[in-house]
C-alpha cells in the first residue's frame, strides 16, 4: 500500500462495466464477464467497428466521501493500453442525492488500440489547497480485449511459438508430433505452440476467406478447451486446507480459473461449497471421475466449441454449393 502525505480513502473503490456499445449496435452483456473481469470484444462476429461505448458505475465509500477533508471531488475513468501508449479517459457524474454512486460512458476508437487495455478508476479532489490529488483507486480492474482468442485473462497467459523437434526445449521433443502442448508447472501457464507441425501457425496467423477463418476460429477454441481443462485441473490439483481441513482459494491465474469454471462445473452450489466439492473428490477416484464431464463441458463452453463448430459447418456447407454451381 502506498502511503500518501494526506488523508485518502480507505475503503474500497469498485465499479463494473453496465453496459457495451459498438457504434450504433448494443451489445448483450455476455460479452463481459464480471467473474473474470473481463469486457470480451474479440467475441463479437464483426471486426469492422469502429467506436465502443462502454458505460460504466462506480461505486465509493459514501460515509468517508462525505466527511473527508476535501473538495472538488471527482471520479475518472482511465483505459490504458501499454502497447500502443493509447490512454483515454472519462469523468463520471455523481447519481442524483446519492455520494457513493457514479456513472459514466467511456468513448474510444478501435484504431487507438490493438489488443488488451486496462480500465480503472481514480477519485480526485483537491486536498489542502492543491488540486488533482488521488485519494482513491480501484484496486481490481478489469481488461477490455479487442483481439485474444485464448480463454484466460490476457495477463495470465503466454502462448510460446518453438519448434518441439529442433528448439531450445529438449523436454518438448518427445511432443514433436503434436500440434501444441500445455504448460501449468509455472507461475503462468504457457501454451507451447509446435511451428514444427506443417502450416498451424500459418492457420492461426492469416486467414483469408470464409471457410479458412471458420477452421482457424474452430482449431483456436480446440487449443482453448485444452488450455481450460489444463489450467482447471492444474488448480484443482494445487489446493491447500486450512487446519480445519477447508481448501483456500489459491492466488494468481489458478484462482481466477476456478472461480470462472466453477460456476459451470457445479451450478448448483455456491462457490465455497463448490470447492469443498471439487478438494473432496479430488480424494476420491471415482467422484472424481464422475466429475469429468463437466470439467469438459465447462471448458467447451468457455472455449465458445459449439459457437465455431457451427460456423465452421455453415461455411464448409456454403463452399460446397459454390463449388456445385
Amino acid at each position: 500500500m502506498k502511503v500518501l502525505p494526506y488523508r485518502a480513502l480507505a475503503g474500497e473503490v469498485v465499479f463494473r462495466p453496465t453496459a457495451v456499445k459498438l457504434d450504433r449496435n448494443s451489445l448483450e452483456t455476455s460479452v463481459f464477464s464480471e467473474q473474470e473481469r473481463v469486457v470480451a470484444l474479440h467475441q463479437v462476429e464483426r471486426e469492422d467497428w469502429r467506436i465502443c461505448r462502454l458505460s460504466l458505475t462506480a461505486t465509493l465509500p459514501a460515509n468517508e466521501v462525505s466527511a473527508g477533508p476535501w473538495s472538488d471531488l471527482a471520479v475518472i475513468a482511465v483505459l490504458t493500453e501499454g502497447a500502443t501508449n493509447s490512454r483515454t479517459t472519462v469523468r463520471l457524474e455523481r447519481s442524483p442525492g446519492d455520494e457513493a454512486e457514479w456513472a459514466g460512458s467511456l468513448r474510444f476508437s478501435r484504431t487507438a488500440y490493438r489488443g488488451q487495455a486496462e480500465l480503472a478508476v481514480f477519485v480526485v479532489a483537491t486536498i489542502g489547497g492543491v488540486p488533482g490529488r488521488i485519494i482513491g483507486s480501484s484496486e481490481e480492474n478489469w481488461l477490455v480485449d479487442l483481439t485474444a482468442r485464448t480463454p484466460v485473462h490476457g495477463r495470465e497467459l503466454r502462448v510460446n511459438e518453438v519448434d518441439f523437434r529442433n528448439g531450445v526445449h529438449d523436454w518438448l521433443r518427445p511432443f514433436k508430433d503434436s500440434p501444441w502442448v500445455v504448460e501449468t508447472a509455472d507461475d503462468l501457464p504457457t501454451v507451447h505452440l509446435n511451428t514444427g507441425f506443417e502450416g498451424i501457425a500459418e492457420l492461426l496467423g492469416t486467414a483469408v476467406g470464409p471457410l479458412e477463418r471458420a477452421v482457424r476460429d474452430m482449431l483456436a477454441a480446440q487449443i482453448a478447451t485444452d488450455v481450460w481443462t489444463a489450467v482447471f485441473h492444474s488448480a484443482a490439483g494445487d489446493l491447500e486446507a486450512d487446519a480445519d481441513g477447508n481448501p483456500q482459494w489459491p492466488a494468481g491465474w489458478r484462482g481466477t480459473v476456478l472461480r470462472g469454471m466453477l460456476a459451470d462445473v457445479l451450478p448448483e452450489l455456491s462457490e465455497p461449497d463448490a470447492l469443498r466439492e471439487v478438494h473432496t473428490r479430488r480424494a476420491e477416484p471415482s467422484g472424481w471421475n464422475d466429475l469429468q464431464p463437466r470439467i469438459n463441458y465447462a471448458a467447451m463452453r468457455r472455449a465458445r466449441v459449439p459457437r465455431h463448430v457451427g460456423t465452421a459447418i455453415r461455411a464448409l456447407e456454403s463452399s460446397q454449393k459454390e463449388s456445385a454451381q
